[in-house]
């Protein structure tokens, strides 16, 4: 191809593709073609570019890869919101039905797991009481405080995976302390949050899809096994990175969302002209009462919405 096509090509994309290198669309495709050469070797690509005077044969065929790898990379990523919650453990109805037996075996895993780790911090915590606790034992001890966190308090409450009860965990804590439930009140708090919150969410937020979409693409990875062998534990490595960070954006990501809580809590009694409580049982109590109001109004307004003008029950 002649130098003038190569300066114009890398003008106008340079910087796109400097940005687009290495994200997994690329590293996918270019995996998938390195494959095909591994398996019928160079010459089944080289003869798409025999010399210069097929060049816009060659600017089609590049322009053509560069849409596909565009394109992929889109499709792949409109799906990131349902990867992360299959990832959770919410599975869509048929394969959720089918697949209950496993889902209660790993969600009973999860409480036996979280069931274990008490046991062992009891006595850690007896330890410590007593001032016994060695080097070992303290790292221990805050490990163990730490893993606590990424579990709900109850076992009805308990996801099926880890992801899902780190993120379940998160949603829950606003309500066990506040009384506010994080899916119906989350909007309207959204709303309140200055800037430089919302930025930090939403740069966690993305790092989590990231790790989704790396895990994703990791799994596609697989169907270059056609062509290659090492396909299978390139993208088993890949798949087991991408969970673990996965694992640790959410964690990130269920700390700041408790903590817009702790934070901004107020602002949304005051924004709904809701007493501010006095302690926290009484906050609770109010948190109770934000949460019903925000889900159903009044409830003079859902008693007179869910009755029937002749006055009988539903």
């Amino acid at each position: 191809m002649s130098a003038k096509f190569l300066e114009g090509f890398g003008n106008k994309l340079a910087e796109q593709w400097i940005a687009n290198l290495f994200a997994p669309a690329f590293v996918f495709w270019i995996s998938g073609i390195l494959a095909y050469i591994y398996r019928y070797g160079w010459q089944s690509i080289a003869q798409w570019f025999p010399d210069a005077k097929f060049e816009p044969l060659q600017v089609g065929i590049l322009a053509i890869v560069l849409i596909i790898v565009l394109i992929s990379a889109f499709v792949v990523q409109r799906f990131d919101t349902e990867v992360l919650r299959g990832l959770e453990g919410y599975w869509y109805p048929g394969i959720r039905d089918l697949g209950r037996p496993i889902l209660d075996r790993m969600t009973q895993s999860q409480i036996k797991r979280r069931k274990n780790l008490l046991n062992r911090w009891k006595k850690l915590h007896e330890k410590y009481k007593q001032h016994q606790l060695s080097a070992l034992d303290r790292a221990e001890y805050v490990r163990l405080d730490r893993a606590f966190r990424q579990f709900p308090n109850l076992d009805d409450d308990f996801m099926p995976t880890r992801l899902g009860n780190i993120l379940r965990a998160a949603e829950r804590r606003p309500y066990d302390r506040y009384g506010l439930d994080a899916i119906i009140c989350w909007s309207r708090l959204w709303l309140l949050m200055p800037d430089s919150a919302r930025k930090e969410l939403q740069d966690a937020r993305t790092e989590l899809n990231n790790g989704v979409r790396i895990w994703s693409w990791s799994i596609l990875f697989l169907v270059w096994t056609i062509w290659t062998w090492w396909a299978i534990p390139c993208a088993i490595a890949s798949a087991f990175f991408a969970y673990c960070w996965i694992l640790d954006s959410a964690t990130v990501y269920g700390d700041l969302i408790e903590s817009v809580f702790d934070l901004y809590r107020v602002s949304l009694y005051q924004s709904l002209r809701f007493p501010l409580p006095n302690n926290p049982a009484e906050e609770k109590e109010i948190g109770l009462k934000v949460t019903e109001y925000l889900f159903r109004g009044l409830q003079k307004d859902f008693i007179q919405f869910t009755t029937p003008p002749n006055g009988e029950k539903k």
